[in-house]
């Protein structure tokens, strides 16, 4: 997210300076100081900052800011470039067939990670918190019931497409990783956005007792 010149500059002086105090920061700008505390202030609401309250002695407490997870996330970064570069770097050393058990293995973790939040819960308590657990993180989960036993799940957001572009086992272990939450139940997946669709859409739909 693009910021204006005044809160992108008061993003860097906060990355520089860890943790700082208005008057840390007013000497750079010459605008007033309300206007640097109202911009501080759509920081901190917008979750880019974090608003610290320090006690004194003596006095009333003063305030420092520092950046958060988001905020931090602004700047420039290979979180997302590097973990597909090394995934590339094993295939290169060992094979793809190290790449797919490394991805495999990532796929019972998250699954055992899925396992312990959604717990004992019934089918539709079950589907719920399977899309809790996905939209947090960062999958943009959409929940919608079609009918008994029967739902249909978009997440509009991937925030693994630069795998799953490359290394398709990726798609495939998701859906092997809700089959096996849902193993009594039929799991289909209708479109992908490493295809180019604009989210990726499941059903999960109970099968009928004979």
């Amino acid at each position: 997210m693009k910021q204006t010149p005044t809160k992108q500059k008061l993003l860097t002086l906060i990355k520089k300076g860890h943790e700082v105090t208005i008057t840390d920061v007013l000497p750079f700008f010459t605008i007033s100081e309300i206007a640097v505390r109202k911009h501080i202030q759509s920081l901190v609401r917008d979750g880019f900052i974090k608003k610290n309250s320090i006690k004194q002695k003596l006095g009333r407490p003063y305030f420092t800011y520092e950046l958060t997870e988001k905020g931090h996330g602004l700047f420039p970064n290979q979180n997302e470039k590097l973990p597909l570069e090394l995934l590339q770097d094993l295939e290169y050393l060992q094979g793809k067939r190290a790449v797919d058990d490394l991805l495999w293995q990532r796929m019972l973790r998250e699954r055992n990670q899925l396992e312990d939040f959604v717990g004992d819960s019934d089918f539709d308590g079950k589907v719920k918190e399977m899309a809790k657990f996905q939209d947090g993180n960062g999958y943009m989960v959409e929940l919608k019931k079609v009918d008994v036993g029967h739902y249909e799940m978009k997440n509009y957001h991937c925030p693994i497409s630069a795998l799953s572009s490359k290394y398709t086992q990726v798609c495939q272990n998701e859906k092997a990783m809700y089959q096996d939450i849902f193993s009594t139940c039929e799991v289909i997946s209708h479109t992908c956005i490493t295809d180019g669709k604009p989210y990726c859409m499941w059903t999960i739909k109970q099968l009928e007792e004979r």
